[in-house]
């Protein structure tokens, strides 16, 4: 049976994590070492291997979720209150600069690298956190559905895909280059697609 993790305990965990993950996007993860998390946070290499009893891959898994949870958390409130086409735009507004922000050096993706496609739950990460962003969309793009705003036909998860697939692509391709505008446009041409089928489809009526 797991011992039962005490308000301290995680207390002491979740800052050896954000410890890291500052470590990590200050330094670069291939050079970031054990030691200097716990000389960042102050904890003992006992109590490091207390919370992350597998070492460093461990650890590192954790700071992935971590740093997933940023991504979304990143784009509040506006990703929660996909409400009107102003709203849309404060939250593409709110995208672009997530990433210019953090520039052509993504701590998740070279988290990912890092860790062995064999650890387990390294999948996992990217999975659910895509699988949560597009279930945010997709409540945003029903809501503008319901208020006649997007035309009713489309197939609301498969929006929701494309546009996350198009803000996917523009990080990819800023990571590569540097450039922000391919994520720019990929939302964008995104959201001036979705407002152009509901002109279409008022016409229609």
């Amino acid at each position: 049976m797991a011992q039962a993790v005490t308000p301290k305990g995680a207390a002491t965990r979740q800052k050896i994590v954000e410890g890291a993950a500052s470590e990590i996007r200050e330094r670069g993860v291939e050079v970031t070492t054990l030691d200097d998390v716990r000389a960042r946070t102050g904890t003992s290499k006992s109590q490091l291997f207390h919370y992350f009893p597998k070492g460093k891959d461990e650890l590192l898994l954790a700071v992935a979720h971590y740093e997933a949870d940023r991504v979304l958390a990143d784009q509040q409130p506006q990703i929660d209150e996909l409400t009107s086409w102003t709203a849309w735009l404060a939250w593409r507004d709110k995208v672009v600069a997530r990433y210019r922000g953090q520039g052509p050096h993504c701590p998740l993706n070279a988290l990912m690298s890092q860790l062995r496609r064999s650890t387990p739950g390294t999948q996992a990460v990217v999975t659910e956190l895509m699988n949560q962003w597009q279930t945010q969309i997709t409540a945003g793009v029903r809501h503008m559905q319901h208020a006649g705003e997007i035309n009713a036909a489309l197939d609301a998860d498969r929006v929701a895909a494309a546009i996350l697939a198009g803000i996917q692509g523009g990080v990819l391709m800023l990571l590569s280059t540097g450039r922000i505008d391919y994520l720019e446009s990929a939302l964008d041409v995104n959201i001036d697609y979705l407002r152009m089928q509901s002109s279409v489809d008022s016409k229609a009526k």
